[in-house]
């Protein structure tokens, strides 16, 4: 328990990536595994997760996010995209699929089936799109303890152009929008302002409040 703790005391959000090293397949694995594994709003995993390698396609995102140089710098850069809207067939799919897996029905859980099929695919298209955007976050933060179990350097960010992302990696044809880039790899010996700089967060006391 106290190993996980200090190494999310080492974790910080890395602002210079030595290009030079390359994130093993194993551990990207692993970091994308724990992502699929994490809670979502009744379960429907509502995101989709973009590995993208290809230098070209990073040189094109770059300037849409603010030329930062982690997008083009990082081994990896993973893309959380998440569903546009939803729908009675992405619902159903879900469902259908916890079915198959499970090997039976369940009443309760068909009459949940039945709410949702009654609710979401009434509401407009924005509101679902944030809810499903809300849990790429969760997939987000089970990365980022992820990585930092595996001493792999990551930066989690909000900072580019949804729309031109999207462009780029044909999102709006497979009904996704970007949400959140996470540049993967490890940090680079120089010319890192944060990495020397001590982790500030509130205390317990100010961050914690038991109701006992």
């Amino acid at each position: 328990m106290s190993d996980l703790i200090s190494k999310l005391e080492w974790r910080y959000a890395t602002k210079k990536f030595d290009p030079s090293q390359v994130v093993s397949q194993d551990k990207i694995d692993f970091i994308l595994e724990a992502i699929r594994l994490s809670a979502t709003s009744s379960g429907l995993q509502p995101y989709e997760v973009l590995v993208v390698t290809n230098k070209a396609i990073r040189e094109q995102i770059k300037p849409h996010a603010w030329n930062q140089g982690q997008i083009t710098d990082s081994s990896h850069l993973l893309v959380f995209a998440a569903w546009d809207n939803y729908t009675a067939e992405r619902i159903n799919q879900m469902f259908d699929l916890t079915n198959d897996i499970r090997g039976f029905k369940n009443e309760g859980w068909e009459n949940y089936r039945a709410m949702l099929l009654n609710t979401y695919p009434q509401r407009d298209a924005e509101t679902n799109f944030q809810h499903a955007a809300r849990q790429a976050y969760i997939g987000l933060g089970s990365a980022l303890i992820a990585a930092a179990e595996l001493k792999v350097d990551s930066t989690p960010m909000e900072g580019f152009d949804p729309v031109k992302v999207d462009e780029i990696l044909g999102l709006k044809e497979k009904g996704l929008r970007s949400v959140l880039l996470l540049p993967l790899g490890y940090r680079a010996d120089e010319g890192d302002w944060l990495v020397k700089l001590q982790k500030v967060r509130r205390s317990r006391d100010q961050f914690v409040t038991e109701i006992n």
